[in-house]
């Protein structure tokens, strides 16, 4: 399968929005940053894709990966 576009949490004037990279239109607006987080997880997870959490000032905050990680951690737990 094909890894999908990454998928961005970003400030909407409605709330939060979750957008697919290079998409102009928001697929989902919320009312809260984190329904908008749970839904960008869930389609990131389906499209084996990455997520990015921007915070009010737009810069990303925090992410995840939920495909194929070309650079996965190196932790030794």
């Amino acid at each position: 399968m094909a890894k999908g576009k990454n998928q961005h949490v970003v400030k909407h004037p409605d709330g939060w929005a979750v957008k697919g990279a290079g998409n102009s239109k928001a697929t989902k607006v919320t009312k809260t940053q984190k329904e908008a987080i749970e839904i960008a997880e869930e389609i990131a997870r389906n499209q084996q894709s990455d997520t990015k959490i921007h915070g009010t000032d737009g810069k990303i905050r925090a992410g995840n990966s939920y495909g194929n990680d070309p650079h996965p951690p190196t932790d030794k737990k």
